[in-house]
């Protein structure tokens, strides 16, 4: 057991808030893609024009975005081994 102001912080704030923006950015495009799936089965079926192009944009991110964040993988875990204490 430790004394109180004995324990010590793995990481440091900087430190914190670079690895949260690291993962942001490596699962920014899912949440994008989910949130864009949503709308569109919610509000966005029923508009005549923009569910087209919208159906488009969503079916090609999703083809694209498996492929992006597998070949970004390399990336990432360098950039995250750079962070890690």
């Amino acid at each position: 057991m430790l004394a109180e102001g004995e324990e010590t912080a793995l990481y440091s704030d900087e430190l914190v808030r670079a690895r949260s923006a690291l993962f942001a950015r490596r699962y920014r495009p899912w949440a994008f893609l989910g949130a864009g799936w949503l709308l569109f089965f919610t509000y966005g079926s029923g508009i005549e024009l923009w569910s087209n192009i919208l159906l488009g944009t969503l079916v090609l991110g999703t083809l694209a975005t498996p492929v992006l964040h597998f070949m970004t993988s390399t990336k990432f875990k360098a950039e995250l081994a750079g962070l890690t204490p």
